[in-house]
Order: C-alpha cells, then sequence, then structure tokens
C-alpha cells in the first residue's frame, strides 16, 4: 500500500494509516476520528464499520479558517460541469448523511498483493478525459482534469450559492447567486494560479504539496487479539472461528440482516413449479391524470423570394457572384487562422472533385461510382475545408456522402460496426484528405489494409494537385431539390450497431430554411463552430445552412480545444462572431480555464447554440456560464439550447428573442414520478429532483407529439413522459437497407385513445423522451438509448451518472470517464457502473467511494446498482472523439475482458425476483405415500440384479471359502499361469507373477510377519506399497498369516509434510501392530523430512519386503469362521471423513464372484487395470479378481501416466484387451494430453477396437462430458462408443453397479434441475431449458438388491422420486472399523430398517441420492431392465433457500462461464454460498470473473452468490480418485490458508 514506509510496527503503522486516511473519513466533533476503524496490520483492507455520509468539510462551521484553506489547496479533479447540478450535490450529501444513521458494515475485498501494488506514477499517462463531441449513450466527454493549483468547481459554486444568496437579486434554487457570489468568487480566484491555459493533464508533479490542516487526533490503543490480527468470533451455528476471512463473513451476514427494501408480492406457487416472482405494480405508484396532449405545430416555414431552389444553387450563386467572400475559416492547434476557403474556391474545387469522382475512377465504359451510389468520406477533425470541399463535390456528382470517422488503428472501438454500415451501402470509394491517407496504417507494401469488418476500398484522395481539370464543356447538373438521397449520416445504437439515417436533398434544404428562419441567419454573418462538422448539429450549422446564406464559420478544431479551451470564446472576441455552436462541455472548459482574461466581451454574440441542450444535466453548465460571462457583456437570452437525433435532425431550438425580460421555462421535477414517467413538480423532497430547462419550441413547417415508448404509438397525457415525434419535410428518410426498423421509426402513425391515427402524414421517431410544456416549449429529460427499466421503473443513464459524480470526493475516479448500462440478468435489467480509476487512488479510498456511490443512487433513485466496477486509469474502449464507446465497454464486460481492478457486486440487495423459498410441507406419513403410489400407479422404486445362488457355472472358486485357498489350489493346478504383469511408463513388462510364483512369495512373506514381526493371527498389518506386484504379494503373506491387511498409500516423496500425516492416522486408526513396506519408503518413513511432518518415534516396527527369509512357514493359517474379517478398506470420503470399513472373507469371495460373473472373467482372458489400489473397487480389481478368476491383470500405475499419457491405451491396444478399468483423472489425463495426437497414435498402430467394456471407476454422479468426449476422441482408434461406461460404490458397498458384458447399453435421461431441487424427478426433452443429463451407473451386479428410501422417514419411495440408495447385499462391508465404537452411526449406515413395507431386510445406507427408472430395454433373461441414476451425495448436497442443490451442478454453469476457469468448488457457509474458481491466465483476470460467476449462478440456478474466491490452479484438493474434497477446501479457505488471488465479498 504504502511502499516507502519501510519496517512499521502495528501500532505505528495505525498510526500512519489514521493520518493518511483521516483526510477522507469524517468523524463527529469531540470523537477521535479513528474511534470507528478497526486495522487489520497484515491485510492492506480497512473495514469502515460505518459508512460515514457526508464529506468532514461538510459538517465543519462554515467559516473555519481551516476549512477554507484546505478548499483552497485542495488538489481535486474539476466538476463535470455538464452533470453538475448544486441541488443535485447537496441532494445526495444529505442522503449519504441519512445513510449513516443506519450503519452498514460492507466487508471490502481482499486482494493478493501482486494485484495491488501499483506501477510507478511515471508509468501512468492519465487518460486523455477531454474527450470529444461524440456522446456515446449519452456521457461521451469528460473533462480535463484541473492540475494541482486550479480549485474545485464544486467547492466555489457551492459558497457562491451559500454565501451570495443574501444579496443575490435573483437566486432560484439552481441559478447561482448574483454579482455577490461573483465578487466572491473573484476574490477565491485571485488566491488560485493564473492558468491562462488549461490544465496539462500529462504531468502529474505537484507545484506544492497539499498540506491539509485538520485537528489534532489521538489514536486510539487498542489490544491485538492473540489469533494472527483477527477477532475469534462465532459463525452462524455457534461454531468459534479464528480466521479474518470469517469474520468478514459474518459482517457479510450481519450485512444481509439489515431490513431490505421490502420484498415484491409473491403469489403462492406449487411447490414444484420455481416460479420467478412476477413484478407486481406498486399500488402508490403515481399515475398520469391530464388529459390527452394535443400535437403541437411549429410555426409556418416562410419561403423567402430569394431562398435557392437546391444547396447546390446556392453554393453556385455565392461562387459566381461573390466567390471572394470567406466560406471557412480553419485554425491550427496555435489558434491561428491556418487557411481561409472563398466560395469562388468551394465552388470550382467542388466542381473538380465532382467531376474526378464520376470520370477518373474505372474505365470510360465501366466507371466505378454512378450518380446515386454511396461512397465514404474520411477526414480527419481539423481538417474542414477538405471535407467541404469533397462533400459538396459528391453533391454536384449526385453521389450519396457517407461521412465517417477515421479508423486510427485496424480494430478501433466500433469502427467494425463502421465497416458494417459501409458494406451494406456498397460503398467501394473512400474519399480523402492527403495528410489522412499518409497517417492511414499501411502494410508491409505500402498499401492500407482491410480494416476488420470493412470492404474492400479504393482510397481517393480530393486534393486539388491530385486531381485532372474537367474539360471546358463539362458542368454539372445542377437541379431544383428533390426527394433523392442527399447524404447518410451514421449513428451508433444502444447495442453498438451502426445505421445509416438517408436524408433526402428537399429535406436537407427544407431543414436549412427552417434554421435559417428560426436562428435568424443572415447573409455574411461569422459563426464560430467548435461542434463534429461531419455529422449532427455541426453539420447542419457549419457546413449546409451557412453556404446557404453565405456566411462566414470560423471552424475551431478539436486539438485546439484541448490545448486551448477558451480558444472558441477568444475567437468570438477576435471575429465579433453573431453565432456561436457549442456543447455543454466547451462551457464548462473555457470555465475552468477562465482566468482574468481582461479583453473577453462577449456583446457581440447574439446566439449561442448549445447542441446537448437534450442532456438534462447541461442545464447547470449554462447556468454558471452565464453566472462567469455576464459581467463580460454576455447576455442570458443568447443562450438557446436545442434538441437534435440523427433521425428527426433538429427537434426543437430556443429562438434568440431580444426580449430579455421573459424568463426561459425551467421544472423541477421529481426523480421517483419520472422513473414512472410521470411528470410532478417537486417542492418539498429536494433530495432526488431533476431540474430540466427548455429547449425551445418546435421547428416552423413541423407537428410534434409525444407518444408512449413502447408499444402502440399511443398519443401521452399532458403530464406524461414519452417519446417526442415530428411530422415535418426536415427528418431524415430511412435506415438505409432497414425496411422492417425504418418503418417502426420514420413511419410512425400516432393515435389517439380511441385508436384513431391523429394525422394521415408519417411522425418521426426522435429517440428523446420528454414532454411540451405550457407555452408549446418542449422539454427533453433524457434519451431512449439510455433508459433502462428496472423491475418496471424507468431510469436514465445519464442522471445516474450525475448521481455517481455528486458523490465526493472525486479524487479517485476520473470526471467525465464513466459509464452506465443495463444488462439482463434473471429476467430483469440490472445497472452496471463502469468507472476508471486513477492510478494514485488506495484500495480503501476507492472502496470507501464505491460504498458511498451505491448509497447515493440508492437514496435518490431508489434503485439497487447491481455491479460497480473500477478500471485502470485510460482502458475504457473510447469513441474517435475519445468519448466512452458505451456499448464496447457492455460487450467487455459480459465476456469477461474489462480487467477491472475494483468490484463491488450488491446482487442481495438488487435481485428481488427470486422465487419463494421452499418451505418445507408437513411430512406426509408413510404409509399414506405409499397408498398415493400404488393409486397413481407407481411401483415402490426396487430392483435386484441376478441371484447369486441360481446362477449355474463351472466356477472352481466357488468351492472355496476363502481367497488364500483359492491361490493355493491355482498354485497346484495351474502353477506357470501369468496372473498379474505390470508396466513400466515405456510399456515394457516391468514384471510379472504367475500362481505359484505369487504362493511362494506368499509364504515367505507369511513366515517373516510370524518370525520378525511376532504378529498374532489377527493383528492389523498396513502395506506400504507404491502400486505394484510387491503389494499383491503383501496382500496375501497377511492372509497366509492370519493377519489383516490395510492397504495405505504410500507418502509422497515431494509432498511429505502433507502426505505423510494421513499414513500416519490411517496406520493408528486402523491399529495396526506393523508397517510392510519396500526399502526406499521404509528409509523415507523415518528420514529426517519426516520427523518435521510427524513423530518418527511412534511409529509401529517397520518391515521391509524386499530381502525375505528363504524358508516357508510351519503352516498356511486357515481361518474357522467365514465371517471373521479379511481386510480393512480405509479411505477418505470427498466430505474429508476418513473412515475404515471392515471386509469379511464372506463378503470378499461374493464380490469376486460377482464381478466374475458380471464382466464375464476367466483365465483365458486378460484385462488392463489403471487404478489407485489402495480402496474401493480399485484394489479389489487389482489385487482380489485375478486370484479368483484366474484371468492375467495387467496393471498399469496411474501415475506413470503423467510421464507417458499414452501408456494406458497403447496397452490395451498391444494386449489386445478387451476389457480395462480406470479413473476418471486418468480418462481426463487422456482427454486433455492425448487431444491433438490421435493421428500420430494411429499411425503407431494403436488400435481400440477389441475393447468391448471400458469402466471408469468412480463413487460419484457419472461425469457425462468426460465421457463422451474421451469417447468422441478415441472413436477414430476404433474404440466404440457403447463400450465406455462407469461403475458406482460407495463406502458401505464398494460395487453397487457395474457395466458388464451382456446387458442393453447405459441409458443417459434428461431431467429437470428446478425439480431435482425439491427432491422430485421430472423427465424432459433433451435440449429443454434447465435439464441436466444423467447416464446410468452401469448395471446392477449379481446379488445386489436396490431400494430407494426417503432418507428422513426411512419409508420406500415410488418410481422415479429422488431418494437414498439402500442397497442389500453379500458383499457389504460389515461395519466400520471405529477406535471409538460410534455404535449409532454403524447400525444407522450398515443396519437399517425401512419403516414400513418390507420391515425385516437389513439395508446398508449408501449416502447417495438417485432414483430409479424402468426403461424400454431388456437384459440378458428378457426382464425389462432397471436403471440406477447416480445424482449426488447427501453429504455434499448443499440446503440454501429451503432447495437442495448439488454442487457439481453450479461448478458446471461457473467453469462454462469464461475461458479462463479451470477448475470451480463451491460449498454453503452459514446459508451463503461461497464460489471457489481456479484461474488460468494473468492475475489481471481475476476480477472480471467476479460479474460472470455471479450472473451465471443467479440465471441458472437462482442463487446468489455470497463470496467469489479466485485463486490460483491447483488450489482446490482432489483425491485419488479425481473428486474435489470441498470441505478440506471449505476449511482452508476459514483458515486462510489459500492464498487467494482476490476474495470478493457481493453484498
Amino acid at each position: 500500500m504504502y511502499p516507502s514506509l519501510g519496517d512499521i510496527t502495528q501500532k505505528g503503522y495505525e498510526k500512519k494509516r489514521s493520518k493518511l486516511l483521516g483526510a477522507y473519513l469524517p468523524h463527529p466533533p469531540g470523537k477521535s476520528p479513528n474511534s470507528h476503524l478497526t486495522f487489520k496490520g497484515s491485510q492492506s483492507t480497512c473495514e469502515i464499520k460505518r459508512l460515514e455520509g457526508s464529506m468532514a468539510h461538510e459538517r465543519r462551521p462554515p467559516m473555519a479558517p481551516s476549512a477554507s484553506r484546505y478548499h483552497r489547496r485542495r488538489s481535486s479533479g474539476t466538476r463535470d460541469e455538464r452533470y453538475r447540478s448544486d441541488v443535485h450535490t447537496e441532494a445526495v450529501q444529505a442522503a449519504l448523511a441519512k445513510h449513516k444513521e443506519r450503519k452498514v458494515a460492507v466487508p471490502m475485498p481482499s486482494k493478493r498483493r501482486s494485484l495491488v501494488v501499483q506501477t510507478s506514477m511515471d508509468a501512468y499517462t492519465p487518460p486523455d478525459t477531454s474527450s470529444g463531441s461524440e456522446e456515446e449513450g449519452g456521457q461521451g466527454e469528460g473533462t480535463p482534469t484541473s492540475s494541482q493549483g486550479s480549485i474545485s468547481m464544486e467547492h466555489w459554486i457551492s459558497r457562491a450559492i451559500h454565501q451570495g444568496s443574501t444579496t443575490s437579486s435573483s437566486s432560484s434554487s439552481t441559478q447561482s447567486g448574483g454579482s455577490g457570489a461573483a465578487g466572491r468568487l473573484a476574490d477565491v480566484l485571485a488566491q488560485t494560479h493564473n492558468h491562462s491555459a488549461p490544465p496539462d493533464v500529462t504531468t502529474y508533479t505537484s507545484e506544492h504539496p497539499v498540506q491539509v490542516e485538520r485537528p489534532q487526533v489521538s489514536t486510539v490503543p487498542r489490544t491485538t487479539p492473540k489469533y494472527g490480527n483477527a477477532k475469534l468470533m462465532e459463525t452462524g451455528d455457534g461454531v468459534p472461528v479464528s480466521s479474518r476471512v470469517s469474520a468478514k463473513i459474518q459482517q457479510l451476514v450481519n450485512t444481509l440482516k439489515q431490513p431490505r427494501r421490502p420484498p415484491l408480492r409473491e403469489f403462492f406457487v406449487d411447490d414444484f413449479e420455481e416460479l420467478l416472482e412476477v413484478q407486481q405494480p406498486d399500488p402508490n405508484q403515481p399515475r398520469p391524470e391530464g388529459s390527452q396532449m394535443v400535437a403541437i405545430r411549429g410555426e409556418p416555414l416562410g419561403v423567402v423570394t430569394n431562398w435557392p431552389p437546391s444547396l447546390e444553387a446556392a453554393l453556385q450563386r455565392w461562387g459566381t457572384i461573390s466567390p471572394k467572400a470567406p466560406c471557412l475559416t480553419t485554425m491550427d492547434t496555435n489558434g491561428k487562422p491556418l487557411y481561409v476557403l472563398t466560395y469562388g474556391k468551394l465552388w470550382s474545387r467542388s466542381i473538380k472533385v465532382a467531376y474526378n469522382i464520376l470520370h477518373k475512377l474505372g474505365t470510360k465504359q465501366e466507371p466505378m461510382v454512378r450518380p446515386g451510389d454511396r461512397v465514404a468520406l474520411v477526414f480527419p477533425n481539423n481538417d474542414p475545408a477538405a471535407f467541404m470541399v469533397a462533400f459538396y463535390g459528391c453533391l454536384l456528382a449526385e453521389v450519396v456522402p457517407v461521412p465517417i470517422e477515421v479508423p486510427l488503428t485496424r480494430k478501433d472501438a466500433g469502427s467494425q460496426q463502421i465497416g458494417f454500415l459501409l458494406g451494406s451501402c456498397g460503398v467501394t470509394v473512400a474519399l480523402t484528405s492527403d495528410a489522412c491517407h499518409k497517417g492511414l496504417p499501411k502494410g508491409p507494401t505500402g498499401e492500407i489494409p482491410q480494416f476488420k469488418g470493412w470492404p474492400k476500398l479504393l482510397w481517393f484522395v480530393t486534393e486539388s494537385k491530385h486531381l485532372s481539370k474537367p474539360p471546358r464543356d463539362w458542368f454539372p447538373h445542377i437541379k431544383d431539390a428533390n426527394n433523392d438521397t442527399a447524404y447518410i449520416e451514421y449513428k451508433t445504437c444502444k447495442d453498438g450497431s451502426v445505421l445509416g439515417v438517408t436524408v433526402t436533398r428537399i429535406a436537407l434544404l427544407t431543414h436549412c430554411q427552417a434554421l435559417t428562419q428560426s436562428c435568424g441567419y443572415t447573409e455574411a454573418e461569422i459563426i464560430v463552430n467548435v461542434l463534429d462538422f461531419k455529422k449532427d448539429v455541426g453539420l447542419w450549422h457549419g457546413i449546409l445552412t451557412s453556404v446557404m446564406n453565405m456566411m462566414h464559420v470560423i471552424s475551431i478544431p478539436y486539438s485546439l480545444m484541448k490545448v486551448n479551451p477558451l480558444s472558441w470564446i477568444q475567437k468570438v472576441c477576435q471575429y465579433k462572431g453573431k453565432v456561436a455552436c457549442v456543447k455543454s462541455r466547451d462551457m464548462h472548459w473555457a470555465l475552468v480555464a477562465h482566468r482574468d482574461q481582461r479583453d473577453v466581451n462577449l456583446n457581440s454574440l447574439r446566439m449561442l447554440v448549445v447542441a446537448d441542450g437534450s442532456n438534462p444535466w447541461s442545464i447547470s453548465s449554462c447556468d454558471a456560464f452565464l453566472n462567469v460571462f455576464q459581467s463580460k457583456g454576455l447576455r442570458p437570452e443568447v443562450i438557446c439550447p436545442c434538441a437534435s437525433s440523427a433521425e428527426a435532425l433538429t427537434v426543437a431550438i430556443r429562438r434568440p428573442t431580444d426580449d430579455s425580460n421573459q424568463p426561459p421555462g425551467r421544472g423541477v421535477l421529481s426523480m421517483q414520478g419520472l422513473s414512472y414517467s410521470v411528470i410532478r413538480v417537486d417542492s418539498e423532497e429536494r433530495l432526488s429532483v431533476l431540474t430540466v430547462q427548455d429547449v425551445g419550441t418546435v421547428m416552423p413547417g413541423a407537428l410534434m407529439c409525444v407518444v408512449k415508448p413502447e408499444g402502440v404509438p399511443q398519443l401521452c397525457r399532458t403530464d406524461e413522459i414519452g417519446e417526442l415525434c415530428v411530422c415535418s419535410i426536415a427528418t431524415g428518410m430511412s435506415y438505409y437497407g432497414l425496411s422492417g426498423m425504418t418503418k417502426n421509426t420514420f413511419e410512425v402513425f400516432p393515435m389517439t385513445s380511441s385508436g384513431a391515427p391523429i394525422s394521415e402524414y408519417p411522425f418521426t421517431r426522435t429517440g428523446l423522451l420528454g414532454f411540451i410544456g405550457p407555452g408549446g416549449l418542449v422539454f427533453v429529460s433524457g434519451k431512449m438509448d439510455g433508459l433502462m427499466v428496472v423491475s418496471g421503473r424507468r431510469h436514465n443513464a445519464d442522471d445516474i451518472v450525475a448521481t455517481a459524480l455528486a458523490v465526493e470526493p472525486m479524487k479517485f475516479v476520473y470526471r467525465g470517464r464513466i459509464a452506465v448500462f443495463s444488462v439482463t440478468v434473471l429476467h430483469d435489467e440490472r445497472i452496471v457502473v463502469v468507472a476508471e480509476q486513477r492510478p494514485d487512488s488506495t484500495e480503501e479510498d476507492s472502496f470507501q467511494w464505491m460504498s458511498r456511490v451505491l448509497q447515493a443512487i440508492d437514496s435518490i433513485h431508489n434503485v439497487g446498482v447491481f455491479c460497480l466496477a473500477l478500471v485502470p486509469a485510460n482502458t475504457l474502449p473510447k469513441t474517435p472523439l475519445g468519448g466512452i464507446h458505451l456499448s464496447e465497454t457492455k460487450q467487455l464486460f459480459l465476456e469477461g475482458s474489462l480487467h477491472p481492478c475494483n468490484v463491488l457486486m450488491c446482487p442481495h440487495t438488487c435481485v428481488t425476483n427470486l422465487p419463494k423459498p421452499r418451505q418445507k410441507q408437513p411430512e406426509i406419513g408413510p404409509a399414506s405415500v405409499m397408498v398415493g403410489n400404488l393409486v397413481s400407479g407407481k411401483r415402490i422404486a426396487q430392483v435386484s440384479g441376478r441371484d447369486l445362488g441360481q446362477i449355474e457355472d463351472n466356477d472352481q472358486a466357488r468351492k472355496f471359502l476363502f481367497l488364500s485357498e483359492v491361490l493355493q489350489w491355482r498354485a497346484q493346478t495351474t502353477p506357470d499361469h501369468v496372473l498379474f504383469t505390470l508396466l513400466s511408463s515405456r510399456g515394457t513388462v516391468l514384471s510379472s507373477l504367475t500362481c505359484l510364483q505369487l504362493h511362494k512369495r506368499a509364504e515367505k512373506i507369511a513366515a517373516m510377519l510370524i518370525e520378525r514381526g511376532h504378529l498374532q493371527d489377527g493383528d492389523h498389518v498396513a502395506l506400504v506399497y507404491p502400486p505394484g506386484i510387491d503389494l499383491v504379494a503383501a496382500f496375501y503373506g497377511c492372509l497366509y498369516a492370519g493377519c489383516v491387511p490395510i492397504t495405505v498409500r504410500p507418502p509422497h516423496p515431494q509432498n511429505i509434510a502433507t502426505t505423510l500425516p494421513t499414513v500416519k492416522m490411517i496406520v493408528e486408526v486402523s491399529r495396526s501392530a506393523c508397517v510392510m513396506t519396500s526399502q526406499v519408503i521404509s528409509k523415507l518413513l523415518k528420514s529426517k523430512e519426516a520427523s518435521a511432518a510427524v513423530d518418527v518415534r511412534s511409529w509401529p516396527p517397520v518391515l521391509d519386503t524386499d530381502d525375505l527369509p528363504k524358508k516357508k512357514p510351519p503352516q498356511l493359517y486357515k481361518p474357522s469362521n467365514p465371517d471373521t474379517l479379511a481386510y480393512l478398506d480405509f479411505s477418505v470420503s470427498t466430505t474429508g471423513m476418513l473412515a475404515g470399513v471392515k471386509m469379511s472373507h464372506t463378503a470378499t469371495s461374493a464380490f469376486c464372484r460377482s464381478i466374475k460373473l458380471q464382466c464375464e472373467l476367466y483365465p483365458s482372458r486378460e484385462v488392463a487395470i489403471c487404478l489407485d489400489p489402495y480402496c474401493g473397487l480399485g484394489f479389489v480389481l487389482w489385487c482380489l479378481c485375478s486370484v479368483y478368476s484366474g484371468h492375467q491383470s495387467i496393471l498399469i500405475p496411474p501415475s506413470e501416466l503423467e510421464v507417458n499419457p499414452a501408456l494406458w491405451l497403447l496397452a490395451v491396444s498391444q494386449f489386445r484387451v478387451r476389457d480395462t478399468f480406470c479413473s476418471y483423472s486418468v480418462m481426463e489425463l487422456c482427454t486433455k494430453g492425448l487431444g491433438l495426437q490421435t493421428e500420430s497414435l494411429k499411425s503407431r498402430g494403436l488400435d481400440l477396437s477389441r475393447v468391448r467394456t471400458c469402466v471408469v471407476v468412480a463413487e460419484e454422479r457419472p461425469r457425462i462430458a468426460l465421457t463422451q468426449s474421451f469417447s468422441k476422441l478415441f472413436k477414430d482408434l476404433g474404440l466404440h462408443p457403447r463400450a465406455v461406461s462407469t461403475s458406482f460404490g460407495c463406502r458401505v458397498n464398494l460395487a453397487i453397479c457395474l457395466q458388464g458384458t451382456s446387458g442393453p447399453d447405459p441409458t443417459t435421461v434428461y431431467v429437470d434441475m428446478r425439480a431435482l431441487r425439491h427432491d422430485r424427478v421430472r423427465l424432459v426433452e433433451r435440449g429443454s431449458p434447465h435439464s441436466l443429463p444423467l447416464m446410468e451407473s452401469g448395471k446392477i451386479l449379481p446379488g445386489v438388491r436396490i431400494i430407494i428410501a426417503n432418507p428422513e422417514t426411512k419409508g420406500p419411495l415410488g418410481d422415479s422420486h429422488l431418494g437414498e440408495i439402500w442397497v442389500h447385499c453379500t458383499h457389504n462391508g460389515s461395519g466400520y472399523f471405529t477406535v471409538y465404537g460410534d455404535e449409532a452411526l454403524q447400525s444407522d449406515h450398515f443396519n437399517s430398517h425401512l419403516s414400513f413395507g418390507d420391515t425385516q431386510t437389513i439395508w446398508a445406507r449408501t449416502g447417495y441420492l438417485g432414483f430409479l427408472r424402468r426403461t424400454e430395454l431388456t437384459d440378458a433373461s428378457g426382464e425389462r431392465h432397471d436403471a440406477l441414476y447416480v445424482v449426488g451425495a447427501l453429504d455434499e448436497a448443499m440446503e440454501l433457500r429451503g432447495m437442495r442443490y448439488h454442487p457439481i451442478d453450479i461448478e458446471t454453469s461457473v467453469i462454462r462461464t469464461h475461458k479462463s476457469i479451470m477448475e470451480c468448488a463451491v460449498f454453503p457457509w452459514t446459508n451463503l454460498l461461497v464460489v471457489v474458481v481456479e484461474l488460468e491466465g494473468s492475475e489481471q483476470e481475476a476480477l472480471d470473473l467476479v460479474p460472470l460467476v455471479t450472473n451465471a449462478v443467479l440465471e441458472e440456478h437462482y442463487l446468489i452468490v455470497g463470496v467469489v474466491v479466485v485463486v490460483d490452479i491447483g488450489v482446490i484438493p482432489i483425491n485419488s480418485r479425481g473428486e474435489k474434497q470441498r470441505m478440506h477446501l471449505r476449511d482452508g479457505f476459514l483458515a486462510d490458508q489459500l492464498d487467494p488471488i482476490y476474495v470478493a465479498y457481493n453484498m
């Protein structure tokens, strides 16, 4: 945080910290400012227990000297005048102050250091906030940041108001006071630096350090708690937890407990249907009460006798009769006149361009451009003369100009869409200037590359020197204005698409006439234009109307405004300009830069056209500008706001009157009313109001009405906000090439309430929202493009921006670089605010500012912000004139490429339409369930595999009760038959064992156990071996000696610290009397590294079996009773429980027989096994089955696949194996590791066509996506898709299902995920929404009976009901081996009885939820086949909002959201859902994931994510079976051991 602090003690740190933060933290008088901060020494998080309201200086007595001195020196960014309204700022401060009474503690996100460390100041160029006249979505332009000396605009305006109102004669609520204020203003200004030029925003050197004088504060000493620096606290369950994380979560939980906005009225729904709440209208909402409005007609358009019949005719007239008259003066970046274009030059050059376009492109026979064709005009903003010549050249040649921005790079924001427009207009030629052509990006051979999405263009330079002279007899044909298209103006929509609005020649002329009449233009008037001359007001006044009236335009380029914002005012003075065309931004800049400019005199100005007068926030710029420049000769009636749109051209403009007594129209409207589209003049509640000014009256010759924005264009009432519509010749004609959209926009017939059209002529929608006030004055309250409809209420993006900007202090974000848009999540629009953060702001500062913005927007607009994101300076996509490209920003946000540096999500407050939490109905009695099922024709869900007793087969091993006997029998009858073959990582045979070798080896081990280990029969022995043949021999050695073996995974030599304790724990819990292992591992167990992890002295005796005694034992042990223990099966479940299951000799033999029958195993078979041999079915297949069935097992240790991923499949192919078993981790390794190598494997002769079963051994729901991609990938190598299947086993029964050789293929069904949450199964079609594919877990093994029971009532359930899978079978385990003898658990898991029905049978509970379904298929015996579908573990399932969720479903949704999410795990914590994602990619992407994850889980699961944790790859723990250990992860998270990249707490 503070890199220069050096080493610092906790107390010193806090003092320093409080000093630095003191400036930003308000504190009530008499209370130390530090008392409500808890500092966490180690972490850069500051949890502000109270988000204080207004800023410190707002609360001090106004005249405190220190305060004013503080203000004078404060180096804040200047206010963005467009969005400034003193009333609004006061309102926001007041709203925040209100919030302060409700103490809210919002946990601050925690970040990894590498994400926090900012680069040095020099590395940052502050964004060019001085953005242009392009306002995408209404907030294109920003303002320059004023440098250290300039003073806070906000401050002086508010001072002017507070102190000026006494002397001011005409102070209204928004007008700043009169002369008194101005005088004080002058005083304030005199004390600051003299800035004639605007501040240089490229350097950040402070001229003098900012010193803030404040009362001395004493830090309160606090006792640091013992646990690091976290507080010991209790969680919701009353469990004491010591960690910083849980403290944050608790804080979050407390925040959520606070009263929220009242929930919407819900309707009762059947438990089954999770319906989202439908927004019910608020009964108290304001409704329009006025009468229906009447369309307003503008004054008649008086045709003056000498008005030209077309614009070209006007050009011809002036070019021939007064060729020396100046038409356009251009400026260089120093403000010196660069060039004067006269009317004669414009006329002659335009003719030359027209001739060359028509005759010099293409061939004589095949000209490239014919009259009526479209051509692009690509001219930079500093060259209006070349543009003007090219534009009029096109008009004279009767081709249609399409002016567009200069593409700076190949992938400019939005330029692709412009390319689409050019393509759809059929543009093949682009006219450009020499300088511009040289500046375009070039390819290696010097040609201009094709820009992304652009058609192939011929670039044609229009400078005279490059053109050939037209022949004497050639002359352009000048006709009267007609309905041909004159030009196409591009318009960017809300979604970023670009449309071309066509304007006909008659509309063009009529529009010029209407502007001439309403603005009172006369010949040779001088007009100063700051606007973009390629489109909109700048084009209409500065290029078109000016020529009609032979006016002289002084064009001020944007580049000059950046250097000298006063340039336009200086030019008005210098040229005695009569008219100026500006935006409110230009007025604001002039205010900021205006310092003692003695010689400013604006009395020549008769009209100041404010082009963005339709932005309601422009009023404050107009007021402030008038306030300062009234003393410099500016008359109030000169300010003329106008409203315009690409479709309707000029909609309304205020006329310059000579009558200064008539004040302009003002409206103070209630924001609350506006959100319901109702006009309510607001007086008493000044907190949330919008002050609007009129934009004058309807244009001459036009008819205007206001219609409802959605649906049928019905006239609004007089007190209702709607979309303005205009009927006039002077509007656009169509969207080029889009007839449907054209009809909806340009051919609208407004209706009265009775349904009658009000006019036979079509109206054009303007895209502006507003109303027509008294006296026919037009008021605009917003744009259709900026409209966001949240829960039925309308909010304007501009208004939200204004509120965000009124939140002090503005030190942390750039003004004018804020984007507000809405995204649709869960069937409603949600508001997203994105701002650019300054490089020098700290985490806490930004976080505090963010939390206050949320509160302000909540108070003023009564709407929650779904997501507030801060991005690093200069990273938001820009429009060509420097504004924010809104649609591109939204696109980046949605695809997760915005890379924010701070994110605050508030789904808890915004999302109010979640389904009602499920109320558990009182349980119906078990008997009535049964009766109900019978009545509805449902059978009880139960199924059995084939009966073991009835199967006749020549199974010789059946006559032996014990596996040790089977081995002895095989050693006698088939001594040389190979049972086990172990492969190396190269695929060569490392070692193999025949029946006799295994028998002999086992005898020696038994002798060693008895002699060296002095063990009695029944003693437990831990076998710690790597996967291999030694493990098999040691197992049978134990059986021969009468000991009980326990297989234990050896510790990982690279990771002893975490793996050895587990080994030790199993050895201790299983009460092993000795450990048998190899020499290497026995050394490892007693090594120095091991002693650091465990107490090595407490190991039982360790025997290594590498050098065995030569003799065999006196006699082999034969157990007396087949129900005694054969071995113990120890494993860790996914919930992190270590449990040993007792397996008797009977169960072991029955198990082997069941598998032999299912898989049809005989001595002639080979089976390839690539599994871990330590527990479950993996162990049985590795060690036991071969001995029982006599087949050869080819053993492939899964760890070898990390060296050689193709090992397993190559072995299967080489040994011509028909049956193979693997784990999900192995399958994943092959899918990921061999995905691109199938061709090379094929050439190496890999052939999988002989495989008839490839079974994944698992204890979970089948992973369909993985098995399917595996099948698809290796289909080319001969693998039959039906061969791939899964098995299912659990703790109480190690194998319940296993796809055998005969029997139907595994089936897949699609179930409704929403029904599953209510423990119901509803089958749906593939691809239907909310469908979840489930694959059958293989066939039920012989001798297994299954029933589905209700886990709570223990009653049997009907078919297709979700319940717990219970199993009855001879190879069930016989109980847990516990040291503590926890009998209750044991009897419940292994010896359960149904509560009714068949109450005699003893069942084992698997702990897994699933359902049975009878399929259409038949099995070998001709019976209908019953399929078992496993849904998930009961222990893992999460109860949230009364519904049952399976983590895997949420994780699947999350992994799909972004390419960088490699793995994901979720778990609940005190009713909050915690999502942990592993990020593959740069840490900069970490924060992109937070909104994406939150959205996905909301959309697909109707759940709000409480905490999002972004971690490195490999942090989510996975066990040997490839299953996620979510509870380990949870413990790690709460104990703060994950070292997360970022933790976001959603509010």
